[in-house]
């Protein structure tokens, strides 16, 4: 495969380990972060840290994101010294791997295909494991060169990427993504609730359940998560909000009735009261106040 310059913003929990893969696979990556610390600590692994995203682009091909929201992105790129601030500068395309609404990234893919830029919204499923063990999902919208164009790059850190259509069809595939989610973790934390309530071991659920239709990744994932103290975290709670948020957006606009969706929207928001916002992802058994060990 042709090695590229690239560039990476948004060194996170997810984007840490994807940059990696890309080094790995001989790339060339310039990387920003708004917290620099974050960008320097994979100067080690052979990234070139970057000052501000424009320095970025005029030093890339192909530009990545993996940023916190829909204001984050329209910032990195748009904003004062962001990605496309100047013009096309260098960089040809843009690969988000944000989880932002699809409206938005239409309005962001129409502004950046004024400059001579591809957009492929590019969000993906797998979390930070996927990223690490380079198997993620990833669900891309955008012209369909453009897809074709970044798949080899994106080969790096998953194990396919599926075209679903125009700018913000990634997106869209996402938001369903995460609908089946949040909607099997809130109920995995009714199901560890209703164990521990009735005096059997929770911890034991996935084993008891195993090869039946309740068998999950999401089950062996979070069960731990949800019946173990002191496990590293896999993320925030308040990205599971902002993610279900969306879902209710494109539901009230695409007239779709989605009560489940509505109900866990509803926890998450009880959760944020509760001030477990920045709880770990399996945090939904914090809001319905069933204790983890013993």
């Amino acid at each position: 495969m042709q090695k590229q310059e690239l560039g990476f913003c948004g060194p996170g929990l997810m984007g840490a380990p994807m940059i990696r893969h890309l080094l790995g696979a001989g790339h060339a990556v310039h990387v920003w972060n708004r917290s620099r610390v974050k960008a320097e600590a994979l100067a080690s692994d052979g990234a070139q840290v970057a000052d501000t995203p424009l320095a970025l682009a005029q030093r890339a091909d192909v530009v990545l994101l993996c940023v916190s929201d829909g204001a984050a992105v329209e910032q990195t790129v748009f904003g004062e010294q962001g990605l496309l601030s100047a013009g096309a500068a260098r960089v040809r395309r843009i690969v988000d791997h944000s989880s932002i609404p699809p409206d938005l990234t239409r309005a962001l893919a129409a502004r950046a295909a004024a400059l001579g830029v591809g957009w492929v919204d590019a969000p993906v499923s797998g979390g930070v494991g996927g990223a690490q063990a380079g198997t993620l999902a990833v669900m891309a919208g955008g012209e369909a060169a453009d897809v074709e164009a970044v798949s080899p790059i994106l080969a790096a850190y998953s194990a396919r990427v599926t075209h679903m259509g125009g700018a913000g069809a990634g997106q869209t595939t996402k938001l369903c993504n995460q609908a089946i989610v949040t909607a099997t973790v809130a109920a995995i934390a009714e199901a560890v609730g209703l164990a521990r309530r009735s005096g059997i071991d929770a911890a034991k659920l996935p084993e008891a359940l195993a090869g039946g239709w309740a068998d999950s990744v999401l089950l062996r994932t979070f069960v731990p998560r949800m019946t173990q103290e002191g496990l590293a975290p896999i993320g925030a709670l308040k990205t599971f909000q902002k993610d279900v948020d969306t879902v209710a957006a494109a539901a009230q606009q695409t007239g779709t009735p989605m009560p489940v969706s509505g109900t866990v929207q509803q926890i998450l928001r009880l959760g944020a009261a509760m001030g477990l916002d920045q709880a770990d992802l399996s945090g939904f058994v914090d809001v319905l106040q069933t204790p983890r060990g013993g």
